[in-house]
């Protein structure tokens, strides 16, 4: 049998991934040393789940986990992040991926799961949980721009105040949640949108996939077209009138809680992994941010980092 084998540009993490031609057939290899079991048996699981609720992503097509691989069905390499740029009704394409939003959180998980002789249990987002993703601003981003011996004292400070915030989130975490649903990880397959990179799964709040689409640093979205895509959702979704405005608080607190993480974790793939790239995303990180924090929910933290982190010095700094 002929075949031809192709390494692919990866992502933000350790994985490796390898086009496979098989009689003019393709399928992709994953291979990953580190965290095995989330990389390929969960993320087998997820995309199982995902694909028996109607929402498209790779099918399992053989396991190597004992050679820390496995083969999966090949979605194309046209992600959403290519398709939008020279789409003219960008609303009608972000209404597909709310759709798609709407569906995960349709997605009634089982108590347990069991996928090649594995027990599963999906997680919970909690408050532990933004914590351990927003610490990744002040452990990276701020020891990197900063260089400052007092950043433990400015950690403990603003992180006190996100705590206040995040005990203020409003809708229990009871719903799938993606948690990187972004343009990089959607793919348009045979003219349908496909979702791909689904390992980081988790039973969470119904805004942080909606944050994660409207506020992606990758795509600088008109402020029209981002309030266009939230009420689409709201339109959608079967939350009552006195909803809203918990909708919205929800949706920018998890924001910049998300938002924070990834300045984070983008400064730490320049200076651990080498990768630069993600560098260019940061202005446009810091003016999702402030945008949200307009929210008077926001009012003490804005006044912390005005005293601590005047945010112009810290844009300054961020020019490497």
């Amino acid at each position: 049998m002929n075949y031809k084998i192709k390494k692919i540009s990866g992502d933000a993490s350790f994985r490796e991934f390898y086009r496979v031609k098989k009689n003019n057939k393709t399928s992709i290899i994953i291979f990953a040393t580190k965290e095995k079991f989330k990389n390929l048996i969960l993320y087998s699981l997820i995309n199982k789940i995902l694909n028996k609720n109607k929402i498209l992503s790779p099918k399992l097509i053989k396991n190597y986990y004992k050679d820390n691989m496995i083969e999966i069905s090949d979605l194309g390499d046209i992600s959403f992040f290519e398709y939008i740029k020279n789409k003219k009704n960008k609303l009608s394409a972000y209404k597909k991926l709310i759709e798609i939003i709407l569906k995960l959180q349709k997605i009634q998980l089982k108590k347990f799961y069991y996928f090649k002789k594995k027990k599963i249990r999906f997680k919970k987002f909690s408050i532990n949980y933004l914590h351990k993703e927003s610490d990744l601003f002040f452990d990276w981003y701020l020891k990197f721009f900063l260089k400052k011996k007092n950043i433990s004292k400015i950690k403990k400070v603003l992180r006190h105040e996100l705590n206040n915030i995040y005990k203020k989130l409003y809708f229990k975490n009871n719903y799938f949640t993606h948690r990187d649903f972004h343009a990089s990880n959607i793919m348009i397959y045979n003219k349908k949108m496909s979702l791909i990179d689904s390992q980081d799964a988790i039973i969470g709040n119904p805004l942080y996939d909606v944050a994660s689409l409207i506020d992606d640093v990758r795509i600088k979205l008109p402020i029209n077209l981002q309030e266009n895509i939230f009420n689409y959702y709201i339109s959608k979704s079967k939350f009552s009138s006195k909803d809203h405005f918990y909708l919205k608080n929800d949706f920018d607190i998890l924001s910049v809680q998300r938002n924070l993480k990834i300045l984070g974790i983008f400064v730490r793939l320049f200076k651990r992994d080498k990768k630069s790239y993600y560098l260019k995303y940061l202005p446009y990180t810091w003016i999702l941010i402030e945008r949200r924090m307009k929210n008077p929910i926001f009012k003490k933290l804005n006044l912390l980092f005005k005293k601590y982190l005047p945010l112009k010095k810290l844009k300054r700094l961020q020019k490497i």
